[in-house]
C-alpha cells in the first residue's frame, strides 16, 4: 500500500498518479478517480480530505443507475470475506482483518449465510456493510434488519455504505496531520441551573491501540468549558478513533453543597464517543444533575 500523503501533495502530482493512488477507493471502480482528475476546475478547489471525499462521492451520485449497480456488484460478497480472504482486494483484506467476521460460531455462520443468501436473491446485489471496526454482532444485526427492506430502499442504503467504505479507505491513504479539526466540551449543571464550574474532566484515547492512553486532564472554567480552549486541536493529536471523557461529577456536586445520596447515584460518568473526520469540530456537551445526564454531538 502506498505511503500516506497530504491532500496538497497528492493533488500536486500528475493526473495519472492521482488516479492511480485513488483508484482503489471505490471497489474495482477506478472510473471514479479517473473522472475526478478530468475535472481540473473541481480538482483545483479541493484542499481537505472532506472535500476530496465529497468530490468523489458526487461523481458516483451523478452516475447512471446502471453504473451504480455495477459499483454495488463490484463489492465482494460478505461470504467471501468470511471464507476466501485471499480473493479480496488489498483494501478489502485490511477491512476484513479489523472486523469480527472470522470469529462467527457455527450457529452464527449458518444464520449469516441464510440471511445473506436471502438478501442477494431479493436485491440482486451483495449485502454491503462497512465492516472495519464493526463487530460480528453489528454485522448480524444489520443483515437481519436490512433483509426486510425493499430492493429500492436497499439500493440507496448499500450505496451509502459504499461511500462510507470509500471514506474509511481515504482516511487510511491520506495524511491528515495538516487538518484543522478540534474537540471541545461544555458542562451544564441542570440541578442548580448554571454552568458546572471547576469540574475535573479526563480525556482518554481508546483507539487506535498504538496511540491509546491519557490525552489530558482538564478543569472547567466559570462558563463550564475547558480552561485553555479545545482539548484537541488539529495536527497529529486530533486523530480519528474512539475516545472517552471521564466527568468527576460526584466531587463537583460535593463542592457545591448539592444534596446527593450517601452512595451517589452518579459519581463518575464515562462517556465514549468517536471522531471520524479530522476536519470537523466535535463538541461534546454534558447536561448533568445528581440524578441524570444527557449528551449529544453539539456544534
Amino acid at each position: 500500500m502506498s505511503a500516506p500523503v497530504t491532500v496538497k501533495d497528492l493533488l500536486s502530482k500528475p493526473s495519472a498518479e492521482i488516479a492511480s493512488f485513488l483508484g482503489g477507493i471505490y471497489e474495482h471502480s477506478a472510473w471514479v478517480a479517473e473522472a475526478l482528475v478530468k475535472d481540473a476546475e473541481s480538482l483545483a478547489s479541493i484542499e481537505t480530505i472532506s472535500q476530496l471525499a465529497a468530490a468523489m462521492k458526487a461523481i458516483v451520485n451523478k452516475s447512471s443507475k446502471d453504473q451504480k449497480l455495477e459499483l454495488l456488484c463490484a463489492h465482494p460478497d460478505l461470504c467471501e470475506k468470511v471464507g476466501k480472504l485471499e480473493m479480496l482486494t488489498v483494501e478489502s483484506q485490511e477491512e476484513q482483518s479489523r472486523s469480527g467476521l472470522q470469529s462467527l460460531t457455527d450457529a452464527e455462520l449458518e444464520r449469516f449465510n441464510s440471511l445473506n443468501g436471502a438478501y442477494r436473491d431479493q436485491c440482486g446485489f451483495p449485502f454491503i456493510l462497512a465492516v472495519r471496526n464493526a463487530t460480528k454482532h453489528t454485522v448480524l444485526a444489520a443483515l437481519g434488519g436490512r433483509v426486510q427492506h425493499t430492493p429500492e430502499q436497499e439500493f440507496m442504503v448499500a450505496l451509502e455504505q459504499v461511500h462510507k467504505i470509500a471514506w474509511m479507505r481515504l482516511l487510511s491513504k491520506i495524511d491528515t496531520s495538516d487538518a484543522q479539526g478540534f474537540l471541545t466540551c461544555h458542562v451544564l449543571d441542570t440541578g442548580n441551573g448554571c454552568p458546572a464550574e471547576k469540574m475535573r474532566i479526563h480525556l482518554h484515547r481508546l483507539s487506535p491501540p498504538e496511540m491509546a492512553g491519557l490525552v489530558g486532564e482538564f478543569v472547567t472554567n466559570d462558563d463550564g468549558r475547558l480552561e485553555g480552549g479545545p482539548a484537541l486541536k488539529g495536527g497529529k493529536e486530533f486523530t480519528v478513533g474512539q475516545y472517552e471523557w471521564t466527568f468527576f461529577c460526584g466531587e463537583y456536586f460535593a463542592s457545591k453543597g448539592t444534596f446527593t445520596s450517601g452512595q451517589p447515584f452518579l459519581d463518575t460518568i464515562p462517556l465514549r464517543f468517536g471522531i471520524d473526520n479530522p476536519d470537523d469540530h466535535y463538541h461534546v456537551p454534558l447536561l448533568v444533575s445528581p440524578w441524570s445526564f444527557s449528551t449529544y454531538r453539539g456544534s
